[in-house]
């Protein structure tokens, strides 16, 4: 009986060794890295690979280098010239300092996400609906700069930040659209008002170069007559000599005798 109770005994010390051996031993995969506390005391930073630690003694938590996408949902935002609309966005953003996303923030997922949300309303809020709509890239960036300043503390970086939809009511994009018809009728008119004022200056330009030589304006005369006899027309045009009528103008403003 001695022999059996001895038997047992070390079975179960042996046992228990396993036990302890296999609860110290840690893996962490390549994209993770383990904050260990030890009795309740940050230590250091553990992994990638394989690693011990001592059992009830030293606590170890999990963190992802990965990259997170956060999903930031629509915020309603009056713009700087009084327009409501709802604007959505997304962020990409990764851990760089485990042990300070673990002590420093409770839940940097849901800090992250507050903070994104009152950014997105205050930085957009600083903007008219046009710089919304056309200058997106630069709004990004301006987003961009103030979540990674802030969450620096947290041991978080911000790599990048995309706004999803800008949302507009009915009666707003009836307005712009307004707009928008407006301001090509505009253009259309300068445009027209500028090829007017064109052909102007080359019909003042052509008149004096004709003047220079009378004789030119009878050919052009001619040509033209030639275009229209060449359609299709009962109308026949007959030029009328300049000199005959400079000769009619000079007797016309002679004193009578």
């Amino acid at each position: 009986m001695g022999i059996f109770a001895d038997l047992a005994f070390y079975l179960v010390i042996v046992l228990i060794l396993l036990l302890v051996i296999a609860s110290a031993i840690k893996i962490l995969r390549e994209y993770e890295r383990g904050v260990v506390f030890t009795l309740g005391r940050f230590t250091g930073v553990k992994g990638p690979g394989l690693f011990l630690l001592l059992p009830y003694v030293q606590q170890m938590i999990r963190v992802d280098l990965r990259t997170r996408v956060l999903d930031v949902p629509g915020q309603d935002v009056i713009s700087h010239d009084n327009v409501s609309v709802r604007v959505s966005a997304v962020i990409y953003f990764r851990v760089i300092e485990p042990e300070k996303s673990t002590i420093q923030v409770e839940d940097f997922m849901m800090a992250t996400s507050q903070l994104a949300q009152t950014t997105l309303r205050s930085v957009l809020g600083k903007h008219d609906l046009d710089e919304m709509l056309a200058e997106r890239d630069k709004l990004n960036n301006d987003i961009q700069e103030i979540l990674d300043s802030q969450t620096d503390a947290w041991g978080i970086k911000v790599a990048n930040v995309e706004i999803k939809h800008v949302d507009i009511n009915e009666s707003m994009i009836r307005a712009i659209a307004r707009q928008a018809e407006a301001e090509r009728e505009r253009r259309a008119k300068i445009i027209n008002a500028d090829g007017e004022q064109q052909a102007a200056a080359k019909l003042v330009e052509a008149a004096e170069i004709l003047a220079k030589q009378p004789e030119a304006m009878q050919l052009r005369y001619l040509g033209t007559l030639n275009v229209i006899a060449s359609e299709k027309t009962s109308t026949i045009l007959f030029p009328f000599p300049i000199e005959f009528a400079n000769l009619l103008l000079a007797k016309t403003d002679k004193p009578s005798q």
